[in-house]
């Protein structure tokens, strides 16, 4: 990144970078707490496909478009459903991780604000997870959709009666658009490029892929962005000012500078 493309560079009363240790502990402590949870409700069957019912019929009362919509357009060529349901499988923890990596090494301030601001959308994640289960429309024969990932593959769950490793009755909210909208909110306050806005691209495709492949509803999604909404609203990033260091180098910072230094020149010379 060049001199435009950095964000104000913070004087040196700015935060120290956490301890990485204490870090690393404390994020796979949330993330194993986050896992953990999710199986608490592992088996609620018949409450998550009653639940599915509403959400399809509370879509429907509110005009919501048909994510049937959606997913014939990715089922147009075979190429790319696969390649939704490989973004859906292997981006969303990744790009997440590389997001606080990057952020605890050059923005030690921001990573501690997005951060906290994860945690706290997930921890209210997985309280709606314990209160309101919910089958992904992928396995409700009501919205008429095919479960993508499971025809044309990649899959990342196996068969819900089966499946150990996640909780399939998680879909509201939809934690995949949630970190994916965080992230592109996190690059944008961090950086000041005029391009930093494209980074909204990544929620955009998710959003896409979730609704697309038949993993989440739409309401799965505002339930997301309203989570995320109030984390942002409670926990907010802390802001410096200081004067960029191109007008540092401006003609007006010099001609005040030489006013500065001639009183004392001018003394000197008696």
């Amino acid at each position: 990144m060049n001199a435009r493309t950095e964000p104000v560079q913070a004087g040196p009363d700015a935060p120290a970078r956490p301890p990485l240790v204490r870090e690393l502990l404390l994020v796979a402590g949330l993330f194993l707490v986050y896992k953990l949870g999710r199986q608490l409700v592992a088996g609620h069957t018949p409450e998550a496909f009653r639940n599915a019912h509403r959400v399809w019929d509370w879509e429907r009362a509110l005009r919501l478009p048909d994510e049937g919509t959606v997913q014939s357009l990715l089922l147009h060529g075979d190429a790319l459903i696969h390649t939704a349901n490989t973004y859906y499988a292997v981006v969303h923890f990744p790009a997440t991780a590389a997001l606080l990596v990057w952020l605890y090494l050059r923005r030690p301030a921001h990573y501690v604000w997005a951060r906290r601001v994860l945690a706290a959308v997930t921890g209210a994640a997985l309280a709606l997870h314990l209160l309101f289960p919910l089958a992904p429309p992928r396995m409700l024969g009501a919205t008429g959709l095919i479960d993508t990932a499971r025809v044309f593959g990649p899959s990342v769950y196996g068969p819900p009666g089966t499946d150990q490793v996640s909780n399939q009755f998680a879909a509201m909210p939809s934690l995949h658009f949630g970190w994916a909208l965080m992230l592109a909110v996190a690059l944008i306050v961090a950086t000041r490029s005029r391009l930093r806005w494209l980074w909204l691209l990544h929620p955009l495709v998710t959003l896409l892929v979730i609704v697309g492949t038949a993993n989440h509803y739409w309401l799965d999604v505002v339930a997301a962005a309203a989570l995320l909404g109030l984390a942002l609203a409670v926990v907010r990033p802390r802001h410096r000012s200081r004067p960029p260091r191109a007008a540092a180098r401006g003609p007006e910072y010099r001609r005040r500078a030489a006013q500065r230094r001639r009183p004392e020149l001018v003394g000197a010379g008696r």
